[in-house]
């Protein structure tokens, strides 16, 4: 009898996805866009195997007991629909691992992608030293900023308490407690202010869109997606008070998603700088503090 390999299992998980109804054609965005890359993820996880390096272990043999464990690991995906980052504790950002759980949405923003390939540095420089990573979550956006910028302080502040514990452990896991903050604040009302450099990624998925989220992005806090019927309701708040906190030659990096249109509807004196990301040209953007002054 032909043992089963690590690929094969992959392959058959990733068909009983599909047989399933887990459609990824919209892309779920919860950290892989394929029925192929999940099962890949949640098959190499479940075996403790690389999850970054499937071609060493593709051929290697699967005992039917390590089978039975990864299969009983997929039905508890299509069961529950919880997303597989709820099931692992564990999401991957720029390769960089994260805990995470259901206090927290799945990091997936794409102003980590900035941090990575140095886009937000053109409007950095030597006097950068204090960096605030509003709506935190679980901490991530603060530990990329803190990885990327060795020189800097960090601030990480949410609404909400059960979002910050779950930062603490991310902020603890790599090391980074003596130059991240955790921040109890109901948007920047209890920020410390003088920043250089503001990332925020928000709550702005407008309510048309919530009502029509996938069962995946439901399991996650309603706090952290919802932004209102247009999706600008926390983003006008933040308008209303972000240059009172910013450095004088400070920028604002915001992530809005789709909502383009909604944004510019609600702002269409503003003429922000689009950065190009993974998802296009049009979700996240950068302000200065002269524009938002």
């Amino acid at each position: 009898m032909t043992a089963v390999t690590v690929l094969a299992l992959i392959e058959q998980m990733a068909a009983r996805l599909e047989a399933a109804g887990l459609t990824f054609s919209d892309g779920f965005g919860q950290g892989t866009t394929n029925a192929f890359d999940e099962a890949a993820w949640l098959v190499l996880w479940q075996l403790g195997l690389p999850l970054d390096d499937l071609d060493s272990v593709a051929h290697q043999p699967v005992a039917q007991a390590d089978q039975a464990q990864v299969a009983r690991l997929l039905e508890a995906r299509i069961s529950t629909r919880k997303p597989a980052a709820y099931l692992t504790n564990e999401a991957w950002l720029m390769g960089v691992p994260f805990y995470v759980d259901e206090r927290t949405i799945i990091p997936r923003s794409l102003i980590a992608e900035l941090l990575d390939n140095a886009s937000i540095d053109p409007w950095l420089g030597e006097k950068t030293r204090r960096v605030l990573d509003l709506c935190t979550g679980n901490g991530s956006l603060a530990v990329l900023a803190a990885m990327a910028y060795p020189d800097v302080s960090v601030d990480a502040a949410d609404i909400s308490l059960d979002a910050l514990a779950v930062a603490r452990i991310n902020v603890d896991r790599h090391l980074l407690d003596s130059r991240i903050t955790l921040i109890e604040s109901d948007g920047l009302a209890a920020c410390r202010g003088g920043y250089d450099l503001i990332l925020c990624n928000p709550p702005y998925v407008n309510a048309a869109s919530m009502a029509a989220l996938p069962v995946e992005f439901r399991a996650e806090p309603v706090l952290a997606l919802a932004g209102g019927e247009d999706g600008m309701d926390f983003i006008r708040d933040l308008f209303l008070t972000a240059a009172a906190q910013m450095n004088e030659n400070a920028v604002l990096v915001l992530e809005i998603g789709h909502e383009r249109a909604n944004f510019e509807r609600a702002f269409p004196h503003l003429e922000p700088l689009w950065f190009e990301t993974s998802a296009g040209g049009d979700q996240v953007m950068l302000l200065t503090r002269e524009q938002l002054a």
